[in-house]
């Protein structure tokens, strides 16, 4: 049996993300580009994938949604530098992104406050057993998450941290 597993060439597990992945607004200056991801090992019968990106240590009482890309086909395994471009251009034909919690169907960078420890942004791929998530394109990250893991067969991530 092969195992799931999510990695990035741009962002080492465990490591710190690179600063260019940061924001750029709220205080923050980054390049606001979404890094490469790669995935494997995705169990028989995955249909499609979802990908997000959430920070635990966000002081909101809820934590805060960074990225939600949901519909990706099953025979996408890999999403390139700057999938997360407004409008969707930049991913696979039929993959969308969910509102994250800036408020944008995009990435949203990096943009912890300063003084903060630094925080956790952990990486996440969903192997699902539904080629769809049947939510509006207006849906909150949330509503995302819940369908996505009611239909998820397995599930890969990664942790780095980063602060300012």
């Amino acid at each position: 049996m092969t195992s799931f597993t999510l990695s990035s060439p741009d962002i080492p597990s465990g490591g710190t993300v690179p600063q260019h992945f940061e924001f750029n607004d709220f205080g923050c200056n980054g390049l606001n580009q979404s890094p490469v991801l790669r995935w494997s090992g995705a169990p028989e019968g995955t249909k499609s994938f979802a990908v997000n990106v959430y920070d635990p240590d966000a002081p909101t009482g809820s934590g805060f949604w960074h990225w939600y890309v949901i519909d990706l086909p099953a025979s996408v395994h890999e999403l390139a530098a700057n999938a997360g471009a407004k409008g969707n251009a930049n991913l696979p034909a039929g993959a969308r992104q969910i509102r994250n919690d800036y408020g944008i169907h995009a990435w949203g960078g990096m943009c912890p406050p300063p003084g903060d420890k630094p925080h956790r942004y952990i990486f996440t791929v969903h192997a699902l057993s539904v080629e769809r998530i049947d939510v509006p394109d207006d849906a909150p990250a949330a509503l995302a998450g819940f369908m996505v893991n009611a239909n998820t067969l397995a599930r890969a991530s990664f942790t780095a941290t980063y602060g300012r």
